[in-house]
Protein backbone atom coordinates (compact mmCIF):
# COMPACT_ATOMS: atom_id res chain seq x y z
CA UNK A 1 0.00 0.00 0.00
CA UNK A 2 1.35 3.42 -0.81
CA UNK A 3 1.31 5.30 2.35
CA UNK A 4 2.33 8.79 0.03
CA UNK A 5 -1.05 8.26 -1.76
CA UNK A 6 -3.12 7.24 1.63
CA UNK A 7 -1.86 10.50 2.81
CA UNK A 8 -2.92 12.58 0.14
CA UNK A 9 -5.99 11.11 -0.22
CA UNK A 10 -6.83 11.43 3.72
CA UNK A 11 -5.56 14.91 3.53
CA UNK A 12 -8.34 16.20 0.36
CA UNK A 13 -11.03 14.86 3.02
CA UNK A 14 -9.29 16.95 5.91
CA UNK A 15 -9.82 19.36 3.44
CA UNK A 16 -12.45 19.42 1.39
CA UNK A 17 -14.90 17.42 3.25
CA UNK A 18 -18.55 17.98 3.31
CA UNK A 19 -18.85 17.66 7.35
CA UNK A 20 -16.79 21.45 6.86
CA UNK A 21 -19.88 22.42 5.02
CA UNK A 22 -21.91 25.56 7.02
CA UNK A 23 -24.84 23.68 6.39
CA UNK A 24 -23.56 20.40 7.74
CA UNK A 25 -22.01 22.23 10.96
CA UNK A 26 -25.57 24.18 11.44
CA UNK A 27 -27.00 20.75 11.71
CA UNK A 28 -24.72 19.67 13.96
CA UNK A 29 -25.25 22.29 16.05
CA UNK A 30 -29.00 22.19 16.46
CA UNK A 31 -29.41 25.10 14.29
CA UNK A 32 -31.60 23.49 11.46
CA UNK A 33 -35.23 24.71 11.45
CA UNK A 34 -37.59 21.97 10.77
CA UNK A 35 -38.35 22.97 6.99
CA UNK A 36 -34.39 23.12 6.41
CA UNK A 37 -33.96 19.51 7.88
CA UNK A 38 -37.11 18.33 6.15
CA UNK A 39 -35.49 20.08 2.90
CA UNK A 40 -31.96 18.17 3.21
CA UNK A 41 -33.63 14.65 3.90
CA UNK A 42 -35.51 14.82 0.88
CA UNK A 43 -32.85 16.08 -1.44
CA UNK A 44 -30.15 13.66 -0.12
CA UNK A 45 -32.55 10.73 -1.12
CA UNK A 46 -31.84 11.62 -5.00
CA UNK A 47 -27.96 11.33 -3.95
CA UNK A 48 -29.33 8.06 -2.41
CA UNK A 49 -30.94 6.42 -5.08
CA UNK A 50 -28.20 6.97 -7.28
CA UNK A 51 -25.29 5.52 -5.25
CA UNK A 52 -26.12 1.65 -6.48
CA UNK A 53 -26.27 3.21 -9.83
CA UNK A 54 -22.62 4.21 -9.68
CA UNK A 55 -21.55 1.29 -8.33
CA UNK A 56 -23.49 -0.89 -10.76
CA UNK A 57 -21.30 1.46 -13.43
CA UNK A 58 -18.15 0.78 -11.39
CA UNK A 59 -19.19 -2.95 -11.97
CA UNK A 60 -19.63 -2.66 -15.28
CA UNK A 61 -16.64 -1.12 -16.12
CA UNK A 62 -14.01 -3.92 -14.07
CA UNK A 63 -12.91 -6.28 -15.46
CA UNK A 64 -11.56 -8.02 -12.66
CA UNK A 65 -14.41 -10.84 -11.20
CA UNK A 66 -12.40 -11.27 -8.06
CA UNK A 67 -12.92 -7.15 -7.39
CA UNK A 68 -17.30 -7.58 -8.84
CA UNK A 69 -17.71 -10.29 -6.15
CA UNK A 70 -16.65 -7.45 -3.07
CA UNK A 71 -18.35 -4.38 -4.92
CA UNK A 72 -21.26 -6.10 -5.69
CA UNK A 73 -22.16 -5.76 -1.79
CA UNK A 74 -22.48 -2.37 -2.17
CA UNK A 75 -25.58 -2.33 -4.61
CA UNK A 76 -26.87 -5.11 -2.09
CA UNK A 77 -26.22 -2.72 1.17
CA UNK A 78 -28.53 0.15 -0.75
CA UNK A 79 -30.69 -1.76 -2.76
CA UNK A 80 -31.36 -4.54 -0.65
CA UNK A 81 -32.85 -8.14 -1.96
CA UNK A 82 -36.18 -9.31 -2.37
CA UNK A 83 -37.77 -9.75 1.36
CA UNK A 84 -34.67 -7.61 2.56
CA UNK A 85 -34.55 -4.02 3.27
CA UNK A 86 -31.55 -1.87 2.28
CA UNK A 87 -30.05 1.37 2.77
CA UNK A 88 -32.51 3.42 0.35
CA UNK A 89 -35.75 1.85 2.76
CA UNK A 90 -34.16 2.72 6.23
CA UNK A 91 -33.87 6.01 4.20
CA UNK A 92 -37.37 6.66 3.44
CA UNK A 93 -38.04 5.72 7.03
CA UNK A 94 -35.76 8.39 7.82
CA UNK A 95 -37.60 10.91 5.76
CA UNK A 96 -40.60 9.76 7.70
CA UNK A 97 -39.16 10.15 10.69
CA UNK A 98 -38.86 13.73 10.07
CA UNK A 99 -42.10 14.33 9.17
CA UNK A 100 -41.33 13.60 4.88
CA UNK A 101 -43.67 11.09 3.79
CA UNK A 102 -42.18 8.53 1.34
CA UNK A 103 -44.61 9.79 -1.52
CA UNK A 104 -42.88 12.74 -1.55
CA UNK A 105 -39.08 10.98 -1.49
CA UNK A 106 -40.35 8.93 -3.93
CA UNK A 107 -41.50 11.17 -6.75
CA UNK A 108 -38.81 13.85 -6.16
CA UNK A 109 -41.34 16.96 -5.51
CA UNK A 110 -38.66 18.65 -3.53
CA UNK A 111 -35.97 17.78 -5.14
CA UNK A 112 -33.56 21.13 -6.48
CA UNK A 113 -31.92 21.88 -9.66
CA UNK A 114 -28.42 22.08 -8.02
CA UNK A 115 -28.80 18.64 -6.64
CA UNK A 116 -30.14 16.87 -9.91
CA UNK A 117 -27.02 18.53 -11.10
CA UNK A 118 -24.16 17.36 -8.88
CA UNK A 119 -25.92 14.09 -8.57
CA UNK A 120 -26.19 13.53 -12.38
CA UNK A 121 -22.58 14.53 -12.86
CA UNK A 122 -20.82 11.84 -10.23
CA UNK A 123 -22.79 9.46 -11.86
CA UNK A 124 -21.87 10.54 -15.13
CA UNK A 125 -18.06 10.25 -13.59
CA UNK A 126 -18.54 6.50 -12.80
CA UNK A 127 -19.45 5.58 -16.18
CA UNK A 128 -17.18 7.24 -18.48
CA UNK A 129 -14.12 7.26 -16.18
CA UNK A 130 -11.61 4.47 -15.51
CA UNK A 131 -13.24 2.17 -12.66
CA UNK A 132 -10.50 2.77 -10.47
CA UNK A 133 -10.88 6.55 -10.53
CA UNK A 134 -14.53 5.59 -9.57
CA UNK A 135 -13.22 3.49 -6.63
CA UNK A 136 -10.77 6.38 -5.62
CA UNK A 137 -14.23 8.90 -5.88
CA UNK A 138 -16.07 6.58 -3.34
CA UNK A 139 -13.34 6.99 -0.47
CA UNK A 140 -14.76 10.20 0.91
CA UNK A 141 -16.76 7.11 3.14
CA UNK A 142 -13.16 7.50 4.70
CA UNK A 143 -14.77 10.21 6.77
CA UNK A 144 -18.59 8.60 6.60
CA UNK A 145 -18.00 7.26 10.28
CA UNK A 146 -17.31 10.95 11.37
CA UNK A 147 -20.12 12.74 10.06
CA UNK A 148 -22.34 10.08 10.85
CA UNK A 149 -21.55 10.01 14.56
CA UNK A 150 -21.86 13.85 14.51
CA UNK A 151 -25.15 13.37 12.90
CA UNK A 152 -26.45 10.89 15.01
CA UNK A 153 -25.64 12.52 18.26
CA UNK A 154 -27.64 15.74 16.50
CA UNK A 155 -30.48 13.83 15.80
CA UNK A 156 -31.01 13.01 19.21
CA UNK A 157 -29.33 15.65 21.29
CA UNK A 158 -31.45 18.86 19.02
CA UNK A 159 -34.33 17.20 16.99
CA UNK A 160 -36.10 15.70 19.71
CA UNK A 161 -39.07 15.58 17.37
CA UNK A 162 -37.45 12.94 14.94
CA UNK A 163 -38.44 9.64 15.82
CA UNK A 164 -35.26 7.50 16.36
CA UNK A 165 -36.37 4.73 15.36
CA UNK A 166 -35.75 6.26 11.67
CA UNK A 167 -32.18 6.64 12.37
CA UNK A 168 -31.25 3.28 11.39
CA UNK A 169 -29.74 3.90 7.92
CA UNK A 170 -26.77 5.68 10.11
CA UNK A 171 -26.31 3.02 12.38
CA UNK A 172 -25.89 0.96 9.29
CA UNK A 173 -23.66 2.96 7.36
CA UNK A 174 -21.11 3.05 10.59
CA UNK A 175 -20.67 -0.90 9.76
CA UNK A 176 -20.68 -0.56 5.78
CA UNK A 177 -18.85 2.57 5.00
CA UNK A 178 -15.34 1.61 7.02
CA UNK A 179 -15.58 -2.20 5.20
CA UNK A 180 -16.33 -0.52 1.80
CA UNK A 181 -13.50 2.33 2.90
CA UNK A 182 -10.67 0.12 3.51
CA UNK A 183 -11.53 -2.38 0.62
CA UNK A 184 -11.34 0.60 -1.98
CA UNK A 185 -8.43 2.38 -0.51
CA UNK A 186 -6.68 -0.94 -0.76
CA UNK A 187 -7.22 -1.12 -4.55
CA UNK A 188 -6.63 2.55 -5.05
CA UNK A 189 -3.18 2.26 -3.27
CA UNK A 190 -2.18 -1.33 -4.01
CA UNK A 191 -2.74 -0.16 -7.91
CA UNK A 192 -1.94 3.28 -8.57
CA UNK A 193 1.48 3.20 -8.77
CA UNK A 194 2.99 6.23 -11.14
CA UNK A 195 2.73 10.03 -9.94
CA UNK A 196 -0.16 10.39 -13.07
CA UNK A 197 -1.97 7.46 -12.10
CA UNK A 198 -2.21 8.96 -8.54
CA UNK A 199 -2.64 12.25 -9.63
CA UNK A 200 -6.35 11.33 -11.07
CA UNK A 201 -7.02 9.70 -8.14
CA UNK A 202 -6.99 12.32 -5.73
CA UNK A 203 -8.58 14.58 -8.28
CA UNK A 204 -11.19 11.83 -8.16
CA UNK A 205 -11.98 12.48 -4.48
CA UNK A 206 -11.58 16.35 -4.92
CA UNK A 207 -14.10 16.11 -7.54
CA UNK A 208 -16.64 13.87 -4.99
CA UNK A 209 -16.09 16.34 -2.34
CA UNK A 210 -17.51 19.03 -4.96
CA UNK A 211 -20.38 16.71 -5.86
CA UNK A 212 -21.25 16.52 -1.90
CA UNK A 213 -20.56 20.28 -1.58
CA UNK A 214 -22.35 21.45 -4.43
CA UNK A 215 -25.47 19.27 -3.14
CA UNK A 216 -25.53 21.26 0.43
CA UNK A 217 -24.66 24.61 -1.54
CA UNK A 218 -27.93 24.06 -3.40
CA UNK A 219 -30.06 23.08 0.00
CA UNK A 220 -28.80 25.75 1.99
CA UNK A 221 -30.21 28.14 -0.34
CA UNK A 222 -33.57 26.67 -0.67
CA UNK A 223 -35.94 26.29 -3.67
CA UNK A 224 -36.45 28.12 -6.27
CA UNK A 225 -39.05 31.51 -5.57
CA UNK A 226 -42.83 29.71 -6.33
CA UNK A 227 -41.23 26.80 -6.75
CA UNK A 228 -42.07 25.40 -3.48
CA UNK A 229 -40.79 23.12 -0.74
Amino acid sequence: MSEQLSSRLRGVLERRYHHLHPFNQRMHCGELSRDELQLWVANRFYYQINIPVKDALVLANCPERAVRQQWIQRIIDHDGRPGEEGGIEAWLRLGEAMGVPRSELLEQRRLLPGVRFAVDAYVSFCRSRPWLEAVAASLTEMFAPLIVKERVAAMLGHYTWVDPDGLQYFRNRLQQAPRDAEYALGLVTERLRTPAEQDRAVAALEFKCDVLWCLLDAVERGPLPGAGA
